[in-house]
């Protein structure tokens, strides 16, 4: 009889432990599982760059949803910004998925000294749409804003889109270009500031799930401007958003601050 009471103590003093570390390795799952989703609260630092020269740059052709690839100089320019930020350590990686976007954050990805992280592409990052000007010549659709405004305009290609910002601002000047659309496609300028505020959340959640620290975003000149507006109200005052320039952005208890705009020191040092 004592040898079966003892038995049954020890049944049940192993079930007993059993159930303890099941309990225990349950819990430590939960905990491991609930730290690697939550949101961290240590600053941001975002280097938003431009993508490197296209052909439809070179080309002077409205490049907005529409592509087209790097040149030999777009690409060596996305290379000196890699080497500029190689001993930055990205914890995340953006652009939208514009293969100039794309692929001139990899370039830049690839000089890193450090492992570089994987490139998530964000639809939210994709230039201006342009509607049916996309793919034409910049003067055909800055000369049918200028026309429908009945201004005075120059007729060099540079000093037009130059004199046209000067005299509308990037809203009007996004709006006019959506009311002369003939197929009435492109986008104004609430719709590009409401999806460039939606995408930088987007990016900054995801950031934060990441641990943080520095975020490498690619995305294109025309948004760029507006994203600065969408989340530093006025802070924006026109500076030039060069090819392969980067912009630095820090994001803190829910509040951005710009610290440098369109700086092009790595650019610069690739012969045009």
């Amino acid at each position: 009889m004592k040898k079966i009471k003892l038995w049954l103590i020890l049944v049940l003093t192993v079930g007993l432990s059993l159930a303890a570390c099941g309990s225990s390795a349950a819990e430590q799952e939960k905990s491991s599982t609930s730290a690697s989703t939550e949101k961290t609260d240590e600053p941001i630092t975002i280097y938003l760059v431009r993508h490197g020269k296209t052909w439809f740059n070179t080309m002077n052709q409205v490049q907005g949803y529409s592509d087209s690839p790097l040149t030999e100089i777009g690409e060596k320019q996305a290379e000196a910004v890699g080497e500029g930020l190689q001993d930055i350590v990205f914890t995340s990686a953006f652009s939208s998925d514009l293969a100039r976007q794309r692929n001139t954050a990899k370039l830049i990805l690839s000089q890193n000294a450090e492992k570089a992280p994987e490139l998530t592409e964000l639809v939210g990052f994709r230039e201006k749409n342009f509607g049916s000007f996309e793919g034409q010549s910049n003067d055909a659709m800055n000369i049918a804003v200028a026309e429908d405004l009945k201004l005075d305009y120059p007729t060099d290609s540079d000093e037009l889109w130059n004199f046209l910002k000067e005299q509308l601002g990037e809203e009007e000047l996004a709006d006019h270009i959506a009311k002369v659309d003939p197929e009435q496609e492109a986008e104004t300028y609430e719709e590009i500031k409401a999806r460039a505020a939606a995408v930088m959340e987007e990016m900054i959640e995801q950031a934060e799930k990441n641990g943080g620290g520095n975020v490498l975003v690619v995305s294109s000149g025309g948004i760029i401007p507006i994203i600065m507006e969408a989340i530093a109200p006025g802070e924006y005052k026109g500076e030039k958003i060069s090819n392969c320039s980067v912009t630095t952005l820090t994001y803190e208890d829910g509040t951005y601050a710009i610290e440098k705009i369109g700086d092009t020191t790595f650019a610069d040092q690739v012969k045009q």
